[in-house]
Formats: C-alpha cells, structure tokens, sequence
C-alpha cells in the first residue's frame, strides 16, 4: 500500500490525539477517511522518548481498517505495552511516533531472500511467535544472523532456533513514518 504525504500527515495526527484523548481527557476528533486509510492492513506504532523505546504495539495482519488499527496501536503502545509504565503527561511533549504500515508477510524457503533495513522479521515454532519491524536491524547494525538471533529470542525460542525443523520464517516490508 503507498499511502501520500496527506494520508501519512492525518495518520500522524491521529496517533498524537488518541494518545492525548487518554492523556488530557479530551475528545478524539474524526478523521477524513480515504481508501487507503479504509482498507484493512497491518500497522505497529512506536513511541520513543529522547530516542529510547517507550512502547510498541500493533497488528501483523490486518484485521480493520488501518485508521482503527493505527488509533488502537496509538493507545496500547503508549498506555499497556507490558515492558512499559504507561506514558505520562510530563514526559510527552518529549516522545516521539513512529507508524510502521506493513505489507502482507510471505513465507521464504532461505534465509539468503532476508534484506537488512528492507524486510521485518515474523518467526513462529508451536505457541511462540516473535515479530521485530525493519527498521530494528539497522538501528541496532545487526547482520542477516543476529537479526534472526534476536527474532528468536523476541519468540521466547532459543537464540538458533530459526535453523531448527518446524520454525517458519516470514518477511515483510513496511512504510515507516
């Protein structure tokens, strides 16, 4: 999905008034919806406090329409991811937010078909699944093997287990904003 500058500016604009909506107690104003911002999709968002991680929640697949899962993913990455006191009114004027709009995931038959800094990372074995989003293994200066390394770990799987019988590796890109 290409969303434009207008539609990524309104889905910025709303990630800012959810979160405000919880933070002040005021209303979340409607927003003008387009076809893309209508069409179902997965999205993440990331908040961030003077560069750290401060919370980052959202839906690998899409199950609403993107505006609905931006908002929701707005409110739990702020208030319930569980690594995470919920964000406070003192600290937010210095968080910033990040909108990760995912692509479907496809399934690769060799690790050779990972991009660093161009596909995100879903493994999943039995029970455990564990996601990091594109822009995490270049942030972080990882290779194609730590990128895998940690995505396992996320999983709550051995740090090798993307090399084990029974793990499915799937890639996806996203458009960060």
């Amino acid at each position: 999905m290409t969303l434009s500058e207008e539609e990524r500016e309104k889905l910025k604009k709303l990630v800012k008034d959810a979160i405000e909506s919880v933070l002040f107690g005021t209303e979340c104003p409607p927003v003008e919806l387009t076809g893309p911002l209508e069409e179902k999709c997965g999205a993440f968002v990331t908040i961030k406090n003077r560069g750290s991680l401060r919370g980052c929640i959202g839906y690998v697949r899409g199950y609403q329409p993107l505006y609905e899962t931006v908002r929701q993913m707005a409110i739990h990455a702020a208030f319930s991811d569980p690594r995470f006191e919920p964000v406070t009114k003192d600290e937010w004027a210095d968080c910033d937010c990040e909108i990760s709009v995912l692509t479907p995931m496809k399934k690769i038959k060799s690790i050779d078909e990972i991009e660093i800094g161009v596909h995100g990372l879903y493994i999943e074995k039995g029970t455990h699944s564990g996601l990091l989003l594109p822009q995490v293994a270049r942030e972080q200066g990882w290779d194609r093997t730590q990128f895998l390394e940690h995505t396992c770990y996320k999983a709550g799987l051995p740090k090798d287990a993307w090399k084990s019988k029974g793990v499915n590796i799937y890639i996806f890109s996203a458009d960060v904003f």
